[in-house]
């Protein structure tokens, strides 16, 4: 082999899909059919100190050494040189592989030959490569042009190795971040499904039931209810749990931007697209992705998603060519969605492909006694994020949160033990048990209903006195409220829950709790 198809030999090994060990064997043999060398080896600097990385017709005690350049004058000579360096046959510097070649078992051979050349890139020094000949003429005829043509290459293959090692480190790193990041989330949120009810045992034997399948899945429930949780918590229980749930809400997708964000766009697809972007079904590529609110989701791009399901084939806006894209979907809504395809707001065969396993999350109103349980949990958590010591719900406190309605669900309930929790610790020495009472949750129950709407101070029912309990207090305040928007809606029951913010059914199920609807109503 001549030297220029060495070099055209080397060059293509540089770009051969393989490690980078062996790409620099692979240098090494091709250098060998050049220069009749007996050992060679590609060294990296480290500090002061050259380090082998790879070697041919070395002992291998050689290639666990440092060589640190102060004690290896030859060495240093080529890491101080801009050129390949020949040195002298007859040199009386010692050579530093000098009893490290093969084939000598005694370790006393010198070698008599020593060729080295440094690598530099952008006038950095990375290493040196060496080459040794027990004949001292051996490299007589070389040309040392080729030698830094190969020292070139080398040096190339080097910083393109070190720069691809510092990124799968970054990207390891961040990786483990994000991980912990995740953990973190799940930890200060809530990781758990929490609740001994019979309808919180049954979602979750219909979590574990799915999880293990690839199917995808609808959540229905109200809003407040957990859905997200439960999304996380087929995640986590998925073969797919190692890698990432991306999250959309959907509602707060613009129509004209909601194609890109899903399915992502090149470079100068639209206006303010000034480069290539993957969308959140390329990121989820092998693990899941949750669509919040997917009844907010376009009409123009249901079609699209629909393919996505059903293909795993995607397209960039702009595009010209698909993407295949393995993703695991959950879906998850507040909307009945039987009645926005009716509307003709939802694709029929796209809710049909959604609704492949429904998972129903059930609203706090439905399971109750899960409600101390819940605000045990929240107590705890506001305790940790505020560094608070012992906080307890008094017994009068789970009776007024055991009687009202909840329409904010799981939600609301812990944004009013959060804010109780915060006042109820103001007048309490840092340490000491802070304690949740009745008297801290009825003013915070009571802002749950807007102001606007609240009965003027002559007509809401006076403090309780004698034996009257804070829980009575509430009921009567909320049955003044309740009959003060039915009266100004001329007893139109949907518009009394419209001017009180609350939805229909949960309306309907307060004004029956307190005796103003059905056979109790007075």
């Amino acid at each position: 082999m001549d030297q220029l198809d060495a070099l055209v030999s080397i060059a293509l090994d540089m770009t051969a899909a393989e490690s980078a060990g062996d790409r620099s064997r692979r240098l090494l043999e091709a250098l060998r059919r050049v220069i009749p060398y007996d050992a060679a080896a590609l060294l990296r600097l480290e500090r002061d100190a050259l380090v082998p990385l790879v070697a041919s017709g070395l002992s291998p005690p050689a290639l666990g050494r440092r060589y640190l350049l102060r004690e290896h004058p030859r060495l240093e000579i080529i890491c101080r040189s801009r050129e390949p360096v020949l040195f002298p046959a007859d040199t009386a510097l010692p050579d530093p592989f000098d009893g490290l070649l093969l084939g000598d078992p005694e370790a006393k051979q010198r070698i008599h030959a020593c060729l080295g050349c440094p690598l530099h890139v952008h006038g950095e020094l990375l290493g040196a490569l060496t080459a040794d000949a027990r004949d001292p003429r051996a490299f007589a005829g070389i040309d040392l042009r080729f030698m830094t043509a190969v020292a070139a290459l080398a040096a190339a293959e080097m910083r393109t190795t070190q720069l691809i090692a510092a990124l799968e480190r970054t990207a390891e790193r961040q990786g483990l971040v994000a991980r912990d990041l995740m953990r973190d989330a799940l930890v200060q949120h809530g990781s758990q499904i929490i609740g001994t009810s019979p309808a919180m045992a049954r979602l979750r034997r219909e979590i574990d039931l799915v999880a293990r399948s690839d199917f995808t899945v609808l959540i229905r429930g109200e809003t407040g209810v957990g859905k997200e949780l439960v999304a996380h918590a087929v995640h986590a229980a998925s073969e797919r749990s190692g890698q990432a749930l991306i999250y959309v809400n959907c509602a707060a997708l613009p129509e004209t931007l909601a194609e890109a964000e899903l399915f992502g766009h090149v470079r100068g697809a639209f206006t303010g697209a000034s480069a290539d972007r993957p969308g959140k079904f390329e990121v989820a590529d092998g693990g899941t992705l949750l669509l919040d609110e997917i009844g907010e989701l376009p009409l123009g791009v249901q079609p699209k998603l629909l393919r996505a399901l059903q293909e795993g084939e995607i397209q960039r806006v702009g595009a010209d060519r698909t993407l295949s894209v393995d993703v695991r979907l959950l879906a998850a809504t507040n909307r009945n969605l039987e009645d926005e395809v009716k509307a003709g707001r939802f694709r029929a065969d796209l809710f049909h492909r959604l609704d492949v396993f429904p998972l129903y999350v059930p609203p706090l109103r439905e399971r109750p006694e899960d409600i101390a349980l819940l605000a045990g949990y929240f107590c705890d958590l506001a305790r940790r994020r505020l560094g608070l010591g012992p906080v307890r719900l008094a017994a009068d406190a789970l009776e007024i949160l055991a009687g009202y309605a909840w329409p904010g669900n799981v939600r609301e309930l812990e944004n009013v033990i959060s804010r109780v929790v915060l006042k109820a610790s103001a007048a309490v020495p840092r340490g000491q048990p802070v304690i949740v009472s009745s008297a801290g949750l009825a003013p915070e129950l009571a802002r749950a209903v807007p102001v606007a709407l609240q009965e003027p101070a002559a007509v809401v029912p006076p403090l309780p006195g004698g034996e009257a309990t804070m829980r009575d207090a509430v009921r009567d305040y909320q049955r003044a409220l309740v009959r003060q928007a039915l009266a100004r809606s001329g007893g139109n029951w949907a518009a009394a829950s419209r001017a009180l913010g609350m939805d229909r059914g949960n309306f309907h199920h307060l004004a029956r709790r307190l005796g103003l609807k059905g056979p109790r109503a007075t």
